[in-house]
């Protein structure tokens, strides 16, 4: 047996498994579990130091998590789907949702209402979603996401990714995945030989602290990014994981090490039961300004709300203008200082 299949054989996914490994109240966590069921693989489980570390706190079900703020479906992705699993939103761009498992189940997840149904997607799911997509000559950008899609079979990757690429308005294919940082097993030499077949092919994986880079992680992105696949990272902003701006600093710099560009840093969503992980918006703010002077520019990420309602992602930035007129602009660079520069050109054209 493949060594990622043994672990995902091997996972904690229920309450008795968890109090086996931690000192955790096993009716409290079955509680919880009723209502967000647990899956940590034995990879992920080893990161964990000590209860409530970053790690922990991810993938360990909280008591917060019954507290009742917030909604199901705070993007309104089933609003923008004709089909049951094709989320159209943007006009050029749609998510193709495969399937609804994960290497782990993160307590934060914005899909919770629909993670860890095994059998929720069926083979004439995936052909109605590739029809859709096929009738949309504007549709020129596919996600695939989930749960996480490199949890399926080679062999269902490819007739995936392989449809896709047949149709052929459609430019980019990208995957959502956090199988590089949950499970760096899965990615083996044989699904990086598929996936190289089908470029421009991208993969936006999902990193949130620096512990979760380790060699297994940097072996399996290393593999990904000798295959042609360009790495990008989409960072949650969590209380109590990276809401700090040396944690955030660190990761990033880590990141662009094992050649993963970091892409986005989110603002959690409003979903039901994860209250507990939000931050304050200026948090986030001020994440961006420390990092900015600090860190080349390939490693600032940004930072982005992704509107409740189906507002779609909108970036936020410190604002650095000062002042503004018709004669000139005012500064302020990462440090606090302040400059100007000229609103308009010295001289007209027209001279």
């Amino acid at each position: 047996m493949e060594e990622w299949k043994q672990l995902v054989r091997d996972t904690v996914n229920t309450p008795e498994k968890l109090a086996a490994v931690f000192d955790v109240d096993v009716e409290e966590m079955r509680r919880i579990h009723k209502e967000f069921p647990i899956r940590i693989n034995p990879y992920y489980l080893s990161l964990i130091e000590k209860p409530g570390d970053p790690i922990w706190k991810q993938v360990v079900p909280d008591t917060r998590e019954l507290i009742s703020t917030g909604v199901e479906d705070p993007l309104h992705e089933e609003d923008d789907s004709e089909v049951p699993n094709v989320t159209h939103r943007y006009p050029d761009r749609a998510l193709f949702y495969v399937n609804y498992m994960c290497p782990i189940y993160c307590r934060f997840c914005t899909r919770k209402r629909k993670v860890g149904d095994p059998h929720s997607i069926s083979e004439n799911n995936i052909e109605t979603g590739l029809a859709y997509i096929q009738s949309h000559p504007e549709i020129r950008d596919v996600i695939i996401s989930g749960g996480d899609p490199l949890m399926l079979t080679d062999k269902k990757i490819e007739m995936i990714v392989g449809g896709l690429r047949a149709i052929e308005h459609l430019e980019i294919i990208r995957i959502g995945s956090r199988v590089p940082v949950t499970l760096p097993q899965r990615i083996t030499p044989e699904l990086c030989t598929i996936l190289k077949r089908y470029h421009p092919f991208y993969i936006n994986t999902h990193f949130n602290h620096p512990r979760e880079i380790t060699p297994e992680t940097e072996k399996a992105c290393g593999m990904l990014a000798d295959a042609g696949i360009p790495l990008g990272n989409q960072t949650v902003l969590l209380k109590g994981v990276n809401d700090d701006p040396a944690v955030m600093v660190e990761l990033m710099k880590a990141l662009l090490r094992i050649r993963v560009k970091p892409y986005y840093i989110y603002q959690a969503d409003l979903v039901v039961g994860t209250d507990h992980f939000r931050t304050a918006v200026k948090t986030g703010l001020d994440i961006v300004a420390s990092l900015r002077g600090h860190i080349s520019g390939l490693g600032v990420p940004h930072y982005v709300i992704d509107a409740p309602g189906g507002g779609g992602k909108i970036a936020l930035m410190p604002d650095p203008v000062v002042a503004f007129d018709d004669d000139e602009i005012q500064l302020r660079n990462y440090e606090g200082n302040v400059y100007n520069y000229p609103s308009t050109p010295f001289f007209d054209e027209d001279w």
